[in-house]
This record gives C-alpha cells, sequence and structure tokens, in this order.
C-alpha cells in the first residue's frame, strides 16, 4: 500500500500509522471491534473469552450529533443517544492504552428530520444542495462541521491519530449521505475532505473511504485507505477474498484495504492461506460479539491467538 498520506500536511503520527500498516499488509491483520456504550460490554466480552484486547477499537459519535430532535424520537431511538453519550471519552483512555482509534458517525441530519434522522426514511435533507456554498443546507452542515472539528481538534493537539471514515457505507440509500446517490455522496466527502484539511487542519486524520463501488469513488488524493463493510451469514468465517478484489477494483493505486465493519470475524488460517492482505477488520457490536448468534466464542478465541492476528499487547507503538 501507499503510505504517503493524502493531506501533505498530516503529522508526523499519521505517517507512522500509514507505514506500519504498509509493512503490516499482507503479513498479519490488525483486530478491531466496535463499541457504542460507556461500558464498553463487547471488549469486556472478547478479553474473558481470549484474554485479550483488539489493537483498533472502534466508538460511535451519533450523540454528539447537533440536530438530535428528542421530542421526535421513539424509545429506541432515545435509549440509543442516551447509551452513546461521553464515549469520546472511552477514546481518550484507549489512546492512553496506545490503541488504534476509529470513529463512526451516525450523523442526524443537520437540519430537519425525525426520530433517527440519519436514516433517508426520517429527513429530506438534501445533500445535492449542502455542497452548495450559501444555501441553507451547506449553513446547516457546516454549523455541524465545525462544532465536531471542535470535538476532533483536542486529539490533533495531543498528536493522536484517527482512522476517520466519513458518510460510511456511501453507495446504499439508507443514510441521507447516500439517498442521492453515489456519486453525490463523493462530493459530499470531498467537501469535509477540504473543510477539514484548509479550514481546520486536522492534520491527525487518517482518511478512509468506505464503499466498493466505483463510481462513487472519491479519488486517490482524498483518501488514505478504501474499506468497505460486509456482514456474510452466521458464522460464516472465511478470508473475504471475493470482497477485497472487488473493492480494489475502485482504483488502480495501490490503496490499503479494510474491513471497515464486518457481522462476521475473518479466518486467520484462510488469510494467511490466501494472502489476502485486509489491514483490519472491525466487528459490529451488541450481538455481534456478546452472543454467539454470528460468531462463536471458540472461533473469536482462536482468531485472538492466531500468530496472523495484531491484538493490543501485540501492536507495536506506531504513534
Amino acid at each position: 500500500m501507499i503510505s504517503e498520506p493524502c493531506n501533505k500536511d498530516a503529522i508526523k503520527e499519521v505517517r507512522n500509522v500509514l507505514e506500519y500498516l504498509a509493512k503490516l499488509e499482507g503479513n498479519g491483520i490488525i483486530t478491531g471491534q466496535h463499541t457504542q456504550t460507556m461500558e464498553q460490554e463487547e471488549l469486556a466480552e472478547i478479553q474473558k473469552i481470549t484474554g485479550k484486547l483488539p489493537a483498533l477499537c472502534g466508538f460511535e459519535l451519533l450523540a454528539y450529533s447537533p440536530n438530535i430532535r428528542l421530542e421526535t424520537a421513539d424509545e429506541e431511538c432515545i435509549t440509543e443517544v442516551e447509551q452513546n453519550r461521553g464515549t469520546l471519552e472511552k477514546a481518550w483512555e484507549w489512546a492512553q492504552k496506545g490503541g488504534l482509534i476509529t470513529f463512526t458517525w451516525h450523523w442526524f441530519s443537520p437540519i430537519g428530520g425525525k426520530d433517527k434522522s440519519f436514516y433517508t426514511e426520517n429527513t429530506d435533507f438534501d445533500v445535492t444542495e449542502a455542497v452548495k456554498e450559501g444555501t441553507t443546507e451547506n449553513i446547516a452542515l457546516c454549523k455541524d462541521l465545525d462544532y465536531m472539528a471542535s470535538l476532533l481538534q483536542p486529539f490533533c493537539d495531543k498528536h493522536i491519530p484517527i482512522l476517520w471514515r466519513p458518510f460510511h457505507e456511501a453507495e446504499g440509500e439508507w443514510f441521507w449521505w447516500g439517498a442521492k446517490g453515489p456519486a453525490a455522496a463523493k462530493e459530499l466527502y470531498r467537501f469535509m475532505y477540504r473543510y477539514y484539511t484548509e479550514k481546520h487542519h486536522l492534520d491527525n486524520l487518517i482518511w478512509v473511504w468506505n464503499s466498493p463501488v466505483a463510481e462513487g469513488y472519491v479519488g486517490d488524493e482524498y483518501c488514505d485507505i478504501i474499506s468497505r463493510d460486509i456482514y456474510p451469514p452466521a458464522h460464516a468465517y472465511g478470508a473475504f477474498q471475493d470482497k477485497y478484489e472487488e473493492l480494489m477494483q475502485i482504483t488502480e493505486a495501490q490503496k490499503g484495504a479494510a474491513l471497515a465493519e464486518t457481522g462476521i470475524i475473518p479466518d486467520a488460517d484462510e488469510l494467511m492461506k490466501t494472502r489476502t492482505p485486509w489491514l483490519w477488520y472491525m466487528t459490529w457490536s451488541k450481538g455481534f460479539v456478546l452472543t454467539e448468534e454470528f460468531n462463536e466464542r471458540a472461533a473469536l478465541n482462536r482468531l485472538y491467538q492466531h500468530e496472523y492476528a495484531v491484538t493490543l499487547d501485540k501492536l507495536s507503538k506506531v504513534y
């Protein structure tokens, strides 16, 4: 993979992480787990089963969306928001452990919407208007971007690199950022990239694009790593080589690739056998790890004990 960051002003720690990933590619995979509550019960469960912790932890920024309208929300939405509050505190704690950090932002639409307004069905927010300077949608978008930048800035000040994956699953229409198609989502991502690198100078962000659709690819100059989300059938462990090969078709550049979200953990033996060079995987939260419905405990333990898997205790100090 290319270890030179797309942001020429990226801090040394970003470069260190990218160089580490370049050396790891095809020689190991970083274990990862998404969490979305202060309890982080997923980490406790993994440690109980395996005696280890993942090298990468994912944190949910859902509750930091400025335009959450709880008066329009159902009980499920309210509960999810309340459980997510304060998760950045856990990200700070994880950074002190030396683990890698990635953020997922289920972004409640900047204006309007109801209930879980990150879903297209709950908002009429128009992304094609949002990238046009001076529109109502653009003003609202920038206001939210400024607020999120204020939360990311302390990480930048402390030189903590973040695997930043905005507008995830941009190929789909289920989130408002994909509602107008992948080409519109691409322009939205590019707008954020310029806004955060040129205005806010968030030079600690490692830019991760998240979609396997070539039509919507943001371009090599706007991302460091390409990724996709997959949810295979329960217990269908593997190298997911076909998913990797499909993703790599979106660019001719030697971008590293990641399983940014997966419902099913990979099989380390298969990864070694096929040399499918996923950089990391991140299992989704709750039932995907807290039960055996999707991933058996024996399979999880086998993966975490495998020589190919990079767990927190095996992660070299990369920043």
